[in-house]
């Protein structure tokens, strides 16, 4: 068994539980992914499970190849990821579902978050800017950087303005509210990283 799963974040809804409260939940659809590959301690010094989601629309020769090993000879896959094996061994073409997942438990989400180009200070770090008053020019400026004859530089790692999002972000344990294998989908409390439709890895904490 495979301690996680690849999904498609299909957006956000709010879920009304027995007691009357609302959630607000992301709704992912992890359908059944296919193990690609299994690597052994022996054979490749450490053990895994590789695992397939999505169909690929132009795969290239090595892509197929390992889509044909899996059980899928007319498409290669669109991402494929490596995750922890469990207790119960799987076999290659063998497909994970997301009932390896309980309502209740806690899970990690990863994912690229959203893009959001060159930003300044004030969006980027949450500066709060400069004199809004009359006369001032560059409200939203970062201000002075300089440091005095001593030690006369910029120390690495300043918050100044730059690109900002696009990076990979991992939220932990998220609490699944409902996993419906029906329509493939699970219900996790809260946000998740990414647009709609982005791509996400999702782990047991």
């Amino acid at each position: 068994m495979s301690n996680g799963l690849i999904g498609k974040k299909l957006g956000m809804t709010r879920l009304f539980l027995a007691e009357g409260r609302s959630v607000p939940v992301t709704v992912i659809e992890a359908g059944p992914n296919r193990v690609v590959q299994v690597k052994t301690k022996a054979k490749d010094g450490y053990e895994a499970v590789q695992l397939g989601f999505g169909l690929k629309k132009r795969p290239n020769k090595p892509e197929l190849s390992r889509a044909v090993a899996a059980g899928l000879p007319e498409r290669g896959f669109k991402l494929l990821r490596e995750f922890k094996p469990g207790g119960v061994e799987l076999t290659q073409g063998q497909a994970v579902t997301l009932e390896i997942f309980a309502p209740g438990e806690k899970i990690s989400v990863t994912g690229t978050s959203k893009g959001r180009g060159f930003a300044g200070v004030m969006k980027r770090h949450g500066f709060g800017g400069g004199r809004a008053t009359h006369g001032c020019l560059t409200p939203r400026s970062a201000g002075s950087i300089g440091c005095a004859a001593d030690p006369s530089r910029v120390f690495p790692g300043k918050k100044m303005a730059g690109h900002y999002g696009a990076a990979k972000t991992t939220i932990k344990n998220l609490v699944v509210i409902d996993v419906r294998p029906e329509y493939g989908v699970i219900l996790v409390k809260g946000a998740v990283p990414g647009p709609n439709g982005g791509l996400l890895l999702l782990k047991k904490s």
